[in-house]
């Protein structure tokens, strides 16, 4: 057993094993800080917390003193500090904890902590305080807030137990303005985003503006509170302003998060905007099965993406890449580009991992693999539409090395989304030929490989391109099938399309595609015994087998 060092922040620090298992081992071990057992797990990425700054450590993993399951099958996480077995460790390497200028705890700047007095001032007040190279420290208790504003050189703590709550009132929160004119009229100033568009919201429990070299690090939670609020209540229409998420990146360079708990968010959970060098590491987000829209992670035209050891469960997509609508492809163009995705757990939701649909700006390089797809309605979820434009080419997407289970369509590509006030129109819905132009959006290759899944229910792919501009490659690998019982499947539609019928037991439905590639692909308990083409130009099919 051997593994990496990730990260190292001032006071806490994210290992990765070394291994082909997915998300988790088969048994539990045993993680040690300098000699010392501090934590028992199964998870391939690992992150200790209570380090001290500046200071050099050995950390050291190996097998539980009783050689297997550490006393149980509980698969979470305990901390302990026995060290009766630091003599059986298999490897061990050393690391130097980040430099802190000062620590800044946010009772003695009057934050009560204590769930009912408004703590906003008081936080913030701590945050302008803060140095170059600062922590700002949350202990222990429930700070009770409106929208926070971090900025670049610090370390935002969030201790154990420590829990920031999202204040009810929508009217105590700020608004950031969507766009601004630049004085001289020559160029705007964005500020904030809502589905795409360069839209009026109000600002986040944890809002980052043009911040550099930030981390956020718990195991503290981050509440947005939104179940106590009315941001869930007719959620499509504006009031005010439009609903925020609950932490926001906008225009960010080199941005940490790990250990934290995010939860119970108004909007979009996470939502990086414009950033870039980002690492999500070891988050638990959570909102309810069905709170609307409340995506967990969206990166949105973002470059070099890690996220790694990640848990969702959402009431929409637990992950969803983007790069904005028309508009801002076409006057701040940037693409979403090289977004790893690594040994996650993804519950529930929509979609497991999404691209989509505000993608005009394209979306490329995305690599999503040893990672766990556990009841949600689709595994690989696709979604663009007419009208997204000519920027908006969707590549280079492999997803290998999962395992899905009650997944009810693993894979789902759709050039007809009915999403925006126009989707049902004529024009986005119309499946007759229409003129290539600036508008036409195209996707190059979609890929998995290496990948089983368990009660499917609706159908394994159902893949749906423009017939002005087909899907240039499907290529699937490796696949394994299984659906359930005809008696516990429920006709669902797979693609969010108008005219587009139900599906139950379907294997493979494919159509307006240059080249589709199947290549040892077993599917059990089918309705059908082949797959369905229409309009797919090249069909490369080998070791295709039904039973």
């Amino acid at each position: 057993m051997d593994f990496r060092i990730v990260e190292v922040f001032n006071r806490s620090v994210t290992i990765e094993l070394v291994s082909d298992a997915i998300f988790r081992q088969d048994r539990q071990f045993d993680v040690f800080i300098d000699g010392e057992k501090r934590l028992t797990t199964d998870r391939n990425v690992v992150s200790i917390a209570g380090l001290l700054p500046n200071r050099k450590y050995r950390i050291g993993i190996g097998p539980c003193a009783n050689g297997g399951t550490c006393g149980g099958t509980n698969t979470d996480t305990t901390n302990g500090n026995d060290n009766s077995n630091a003599e059986v460790q298999l490897a061990e390497q050393e690391f130097t904890t980040g430099h802190e200028s000062v620590l800044l705890d946010v009772t003695c700047f009057g934050a009560k902590g204590d769930g009912v007095t408004p703590d906003t001032a008081a936080i913030q007040a701590a945050i302008c305080s803060c140095p170059k190279d600062g922590t700002v420290y949350l202990p222990k208790g429930t700070y009770y807030s409106t929208a926070l504003f971090l900025k670049s050189d610090m370390t935002l703590w969030l201790d154990e137990g420590a829990v920031l709550l999202g204040d009810t009132d929508r009217e105590h929160y700020p608004v950031l303005p969507g766009m601004t004119p630049t004085t001289d009229e020559k160029d705007e100033y964005n500020l904030s985003s809502w589905e795409g568009n360069p839209l009026s919201s109000f600002a986040s429990l944890v809002t980052a503006i043009d911040a550099k070299n930030l981390d956020i690090i718990g195991p503290g939670t981050i509440d947005g509170n939104a179940q106590n609020s009315d941001w869930w209540v007719n959620p499509k229409v504006k009031r005010i302003a439009w609903r925020p998420n609950t932490l926001y990146l906008a225009r960010c360079r080199n941005v940490r998060v790990q250990n934290v708990t995010v939860q119970n968010s108004p909007c979009w959970t996470v939502h990086p905007y414009y950033s870039d060098d980002l690492s999500f590491l070891n988050l638990f987000i959570k909102n309810p099965s069905d709170s609307p829209n409340t995506d967990g992670l969206d990166p949105e035209s973002c470059n070099n993406v890690l996220v790694l050891g990640t848990v969702i469960s959402v009431g929409d997509d637990c992950m969803a890449i983007k790069s904005g609508k028309y508009y801002m492809s076409l006057k701040h163009h940037k693409v979403t580009e090289n977004v790893i995705i690594r040994n996650c757990l993804f519950e529930r939701g929509h979609g497991s991992v999404t691209v989509g649909s505000e993608a005009a700006g394209g979306v490329k390089h995305i690599r999503v693999t040893q990672c766990i797809f556990d009841g949600t309605d689709r595994g690989l979820r696709i979604k663009t539409r007419r009208g997204r434009g000519e920027r908006s080419v969707l590549d280079d997407i492999l997803f290998e090395n999962i395992e899905m289970d009650g997944v009810h369509m693993p894979f789902t590509v759709n050039m007809f989304y009915f999403c925006d006030p126009d989707g049902h129109s004529d024009y986005v819905q119309n499946q007759a030929p229409a003129p290539v132009d600036e508008m036409t959006p195209s996707i190059g290759l979609i890929a998995g490989r290496n990948i089983s899944c368990k009660g499917a229910s609706a159908c394994v792919l159902c893949a749906v391109g423009l017939p002005e501009s087909p899907i240039g490659e499907l290529r699937f690998e490796n696949i394994k099938v299984e659906f359930l019982p005809e008696s516990q499947r429920v006709p669902e539609r797979p693609v969010m399309m108008d005219n587009f019928g139900e599906m139950s037991g379907r294997s493979i439905y494919a159509k307006n595609a240059r080249k589709l590639v199947l290549k040892n692909v077993e599917i059990i308990g089918a309705a059908d015994d082949a797959p369905e083409l229409i309009g797919v130009d090249v069909q490369d099919l080998e070791n295709v087998r039904y039973r």
